[in-house]
């Protein structure tokens, strides 16, 4: 039976400018797969924000519906890992990319795409957190395989104010790391220190080009910028530290020098969230569920409506968003 439902649509016209628009839209006219589920909240993250002003060639193919994340019931199914009345989510693989994304009121995806949303999260908490946390999570994660300890010293966390610098400074203080945040609005710096951080560190500090070694400052980093900050944080990681290297901010270059790899025998540990296969993706799921509670990402967390998506991606790419934006698909 085919019904009418609400999703943010991306076209492209002759000239290569993507327009974003709330339309109404039929479930006949949603992509194949085997699981169909009523989405009940997604999430704006900097990779939707970049798709919906039609950036960097996110978006592979048009019409799109944009959002990386998306979590809701399943209405059917067709495999046997899911039945209808399931309580789902979605990270990643290729949604608002290549494939239909969660910026809408029902979805159909592949269900090895799909996971059940840990206890004790609601939709909404699994969103309050969504690719942006799950990504904090796959980067403690990595240092913690790395053998990082709270005892080696300071963990440093650029792009701190975004969806991931935030839930990975709580994350990090609840393990008993010291955090240093980096950030270019000092005057978030007690929003900062309210979610862990000890110290703020200026990005001016980090941004601009980076001296081959530098004053050893940090055992471990999570880079959500890139560029000359990530090349930066590792001249200046402490002998034998790591940097989980997870966003591109400032940009996908890394004009860095192979001295503190040789010399001081850093790592430089790579975060793929997108593709990264289900038992990872169900271990970070599982410990973010046991490691934040609610009440921390109600704290971190607005909530708008869909036809509010298109505005706040306008303003969360111009730099005047902090923390994580759940969208909650019948507002």
């Amino acid at each position: 039976m085919f019904m009418d439902f609400q999703a943010v649509v991306l076209t492209q016209d002759d000239a290569r400018v993507t327009q974003a628009r709330l339309q109404t839209v039929s479930t006949d006219q949603l992509p194949d797969g085997d699981v169909q589920v009523a989405v009940s909240h997604s999430t704006l993250n900097y990779k939707d924000g970049l798709a919906m002003l039609g950036r960097n060639g996110v978006v592979r193919a048009f019409p799109m519906v944009p959002g990386i994340d998306l979590a809701g019931t399943v209405v059917e199914s067709r495999s046997d890992r899911f039945k209808p009345g399931d309580a789902v989510l979605l990270n990643g693989w290729g949604v608002g990319e290549v494939h239909w994304g969660g910026l809408a009121q029902q979805a159909r995806v592949k269900a090895d795409w799909l996971q059940a949303i840990p206890s004790p999260f609601s939709a909404l908490d699994a969103m309050s957190l969504g690719t942006a946390g799950y990504t904090a999570m796959l980067s403690v994660m990595a240092l913690q395989d790395w053998g990082l300890q709270p005892g080696d010293g300071p963990v440093l966390v650029t792009g701190a104010n975004g969806g991931v610098g935030t839930v990975a400074i709580s994350l990090l203080h609840g393990l008993g790391f010291e955090v240093h945040a980096s950030t270019g609005r000092p005057q978030e710096a007690d929003y900062l220190k309210a979610l862990g951080a000890s110290q703020i560190v200026d990005r001016s500090e980090l941004n601009a080009p980076a001296k081959p070694l530098q004053k050893e400052r940090w055992a471990g980093a999570v880079d959500c910028v890139g560029s000359h900050t990530l090349a930066n944080v590792c001249g200046s990681l402490k002998y034998g530290g790591a940097v989980a290297a997870c966003g591109l901010a400032q940009g996908l270059d890394l004009p860095a020098s192979v001295a503190p790899f040789i010399l001081r025998g850093v790592a430089l540990l790579g975060i793929d969230s997108v593709y990264a296969p289900r038992a990872k993706r169900e271990r970070a799921w599982e410990r973010l569920a046991r490691e934040l509670k609610p009440a921390q990402l109600a704290g971190n967390t607005r909530v708008i409506g869909l036809g509010e998506a298109i505005d706040t991606a306008h303003a969360l790419m111009a730099g005047q968003v902090r923390g994580r934006v759940v969208v909650d698909t019948a507002r």
